[in-house]
């Protein structure tokens, strides 16, 4: 008895906290579409403060941001909110208007393309929809078996195995895609300018040469960490040092 108790007050307890969440979150819609960024930006702080992340979410945070001209958080958010939902065309379309705003002009390094070919199959979902894929992949591959180890006709068991086949080509396919895009999330520590403007150093320390300046809104690739101090990487390839509190990691969930 003490034990259904424990667990119903730990429903209980599990449903009032989504209410209040969902309350926080219309609260701050509502202060949103009232014009009233800065108490929208807070409320909706506060649901990442209680540990509740979503693509809906950042995407908020990044419009609230936006309507204020802070680019650099509103890219910051478009990108964590593009992090949970890489397919949204509306979140692609904002953080490209809030991009386009930005003072540096970097070009990507040139890809192959292999490369980009590689690129756009794994983008296509993160690693984790990969991995949901592969799931329901594998439990067709049991469903349609078991039909061709029950069926009696002929035709119906060479239909049912040439399925299995398929399906079971497609699932590694999905396992293997799923892995790559983990490694490839795992390898890749992205990150946003927040100051207005940062000189990036050849050491990490205030005294090394000057190798170029970075401004709000440039997203980098997070190399290394030493002492206050971040090495980064740019998309051209150039990398240097900078003081890590002038950038902000996207993958701080």
């Amino acid at each position: 008895m003490r034990m259904f108790t424990f667990n119903l007050l730990m429903v209980l307890s599990l449903f009032a906290a989504q209410a209040q969440t969902k309350n926080l979150f219309d609260e701050a819609n509502e202060a949103y579409n009232a014009g009233d960024y800065q108490t929208a930006i807070a409320l909706y702080q506060k649901i990442i403060e209680e540990n509740h992340h979503s693509a809906e979410l950042y995407f908020n945070l990044g419009n609230a941001h936006y309507k204020l001209n802070e680019i650099g958080p509103s890219i910051y958010y478009y990108e964590k909110a593009l992090l949970l939902d890489p397919n949204d065309s509306e979140i692609k379309n904002n953080l490209a208007y809030a991009q386009n705003m930005r003072l540096d002009a970097i070009e990507n390094m040139p890809k192959t393309t292999l490369n980009k070919f590689y690129d756009d199959v794994l983008g296509v979902f993160s690693f984790d929809q990969w991995a949901k894929l592969a799931v329901i992949l594998s439990m067709a591959f049991v469903a349609t078996y078991l039909f061709y180890y029950f069926s009696r006709s002929a035709l119906k068991k060479r239909i049912a195995f040439i399925s299995s086949m398929v399906i079971l080509f497609w699932g590694i396919v999905c396992v293997t895609l799923s892995y790559l895009g983990y490694q490839q999330y795992k390898n890749d520590n992205p990150a946003i300018v927040l100051a207005e403007e940062v000189k990036i150093t050849s050491e990490p320390n205030s005294r090394g040469q000057v190798v170029f300046t970075l401004h709000e809104g440039t997203k980098v690739n997070i190399l290394d960490q030493f002492e206050g101090w971040s090495k980064i990487r740019i998309a051209d390839g150039q990398t240097g040092w900078l003081p890590a509190e002038h950038i902000k990691a996207l993958k701080d969930f």
